[in-house]
C-alpha cells in the first residue's frame, strides 16, 4: 500500500452522510499483516498460521524460516499494521535478539573445545576459573553439569543472578553497570541451592560461567571464538552479540516492544526506561542469551548438528545431546547441551525457546529432516495471548508435497 493510499484511508469519510448534523466518521481500516520474503504455496499452512498469530497478538516484527533436508524452503518477515503508524516490515535477514537460543551455541562452543582436546567435560569449574567458593559443593560442578543445568543453582530460591544488577551493585558496593566478574564474585560467595548433579534447574548463570570458560581456555573473546569456530564454517556472517540500547542497535536489527519499564541497570541515575532498552544488561547475557540472528541464520545453524564434521563430529554431537545423569523427566525428554531432547522413532528431536522483555524465539530440529525458526519482537505479557503454544500449532500443519526450490543461495 502506498503512503498516499494509506493517508487516504485514514482521512476518508462519506462526504454526504450526516448523523445528527455531523459528517459520519469512516470505520477505521481493518488491520492487516504485511510480509516480505518467500512462502511457497505448498507451505501456505505455515504462512497462514504465522499471519494469524501475528495479527491476533499485534506483533510488529516477526520471522519464520523453514528448512527441509538442508534446504531453506520458506523465509519470511511479518508485520502487524493497523495504520496508526508506519512500522517497518522485517526482511528475512533482519536481526532479532534470540535470548536463550544462545545456549545451544554456547554448548557447541564448549564441545568444540572438548573435541579439539583443549577442555574436558569432567573439568571442575572452580579450577578452570580459579574460584574459591563459599559452598564446598561447588567443587562438584563440572563443564557437563553446567551444560545440562545441573550446577546446583535454583532461581526460584536464590533468584536469577543475571537479573540482579541493582542487588549485586549494592552488595559489592560497585557502581552500575556491573560486569561478568561482579556477577561471578557475588554468586561464588553464596551457597548453592542443592547438590550439583541431583536436580535439573534452568540456570542462566551456569551458561554465563560456560562463556567465561570458553574465553579462558580459547584465549579469545567468547564472540570471536564462536564466530571463528562455529559460524564461519557454516557461512553465517550476520550473527553478533547484541547491545542494550536502541542507539546501539546493529544494522538491520528490529525494534523491541514491551508494556513494561524498569529502572536502568546501565548507570546510577535511577531513570525509568523501556524494559528492552536498559532495563537489563544485554552484554552480560552473552553466553546465556545475548546473540542476534535472523530466522534463516538459525535454521542454517542447525546444520552444525545435522551435518557432522562441519563444526562438530558425530561423537561430539552425541555427547552434547546425551541423557544426563539424572535421567529423563516425566515427559520422556531431557536437557542436553543447550537443547531439550526427546527420542522419537528413528530420530532425536531437539528444540529450545528463548524469552526476555521484547523477545520471544523458538528453534526446533524435528524428524524427517524438518527444522524451523520463529522470532518475535515481543513476548507474552499480562493481558496478551499465549505464545508458548506456537510449537503445537506448527506441529498441526500438514504438508502434502514439499517444495524443491532451495532459497539458501539468496541468504548465504
Amino acid at each position: 500500500m502506498t503512503s498516499l493510499s494509506r493517508r487516504a484511508l485514514l482521512a476518508a469519510a462519506p462526504a454526504a452522510a450526516l448523523i445528527a448534523g455531523r459528517p459520519a466518521q469512516a470505520a477505521p481500516p481493518t488491520p492487516v499483516v504485511r510480509t516480505s520474503g518467500t512462502a511457497p504455496a505448498q507451505l501456505a499452512g505455515y504462512d497462514t498460521l504465522l499471519k494469524k498469530f501475528v495479527l491476533d497478538r499485534q506483533i510488529r516484527a516477526a520471522q519464520l524460516a523453514i528448512m527441509k533436508n538442508g534446504k531453506i524452503l520458506l523465509a519470511r518477515g511479518y508485520c502487524y499494521d493497523d495504520y496508526s503508524r508506519l512500522p517497518a516490515t522485517p526482511s528475512p535477514t533482519s536481526l532479532f535478539r534470540i535470548a536463550s537460543l544462545s545456549k545451544n551455541i554456547t554448548s557447541a562452543a564448549a564441545m568444540r573445545l572438548v573435541q579439539d582436546g583443549r577442555l574436558s567435560l569432567s573439568a571442575k569449574v572452580t579450577q578452570l576459573l580459579g574460584l574459591t567458593p563459599a559452598d564446598a559443593r561447588m567443587e562438584q560442578v563440572t563443564v557437563l553439569r553446567l551444560m545440562q543445568h545441573l550446577g546446583g543453582w535454583d532461581r526460584d530460591v536464590s533468584k536469577d543472578q543475571l537479573w540482579l544488577d541493582h542487588t549485586i551493585s549494592a552488595a559489592l558496593d560497585v557502581p552500575l553497570p556491573i560486569g561478568h566478574d561482579d556477577i561471578v564474585r557475588y554468586a561464588t560467595a553464596r551457597p548453592l541451592d542443592h547438590a550439583p548433579g541431583t536436580k535439573m534447574v534452568y540456570s542462566n548463570y551456569g551458561y554465563l560461567l560456560l562463556g567465561r570458560i570458553i574465553e579462558k581456555v580459547s584465549g579469545q573473546p567468547y564472540e570471536t571464538y564462536v564466530k571463528t569456530k562455529l559460524l564461519k564454517p557454516l557461512g553465517i556472517t550476520r550473527m553478533e552479540l547484541g547491545r542494550s540500547l536502541r542507539s546501539e542497535a546493529a544494522a538491520g536489527e528490529v525494534r523491541y516492544e514491551s508494556q513494561y519499564t524498569n529502572k536502568t541497570v546501565l548507570d546510577t541515575s535511577g531513570t525509568t526506561v523501556p524494559y528492552p532498552y536498559g532495563g537489563f544488561n544485554m552484554p552480560n547475557q552473552d553466553a546465556n542469551g545475548g546473540w542476534l540472528a535472523s530466522a534463516v541464520d538459525l535454521v542454517r545453524w542447525t546444520l552444525a548438528f545435522d551435518r557432522p564434521g562441519t563444526v562438530l563430529s558425530s561423537a561430539s554431537i552425541a555427547k552434547l545431546v546425551a541423557k544426563p545423569e539424572i535421567g529423563v523427566n516425566e515427559y520422556g525428554s531431557w536437557y542436553g547441551g543447550g537443547w531439550w531432547c526427546r527420542q522419537v522413532t528413528g530420530h532425536l528431536n531437539t528444540w529450545h525457546n528463548g524469552s526476555m522483555p521484547g523477545t520471544f524465539a523458538y528453534l526446533a530440529r524435528l524428524q524427517n529432516g524438518f527444522s524451523y525458526a520463529l522470532l518475535f519482537n515481543r513476548r507474552e505479557e499480562s493481558g496478551s495471548l499465549d505464545y508458548d503454544g506456537i510449537d503445537d500449532d506448527m506441529n498441526k500443519v500438514t504438508v502434502s508435497s514439499w517444495p524443491t526450490t532451495d532459497l539458501t543461495s539468496k541468504y548465504f
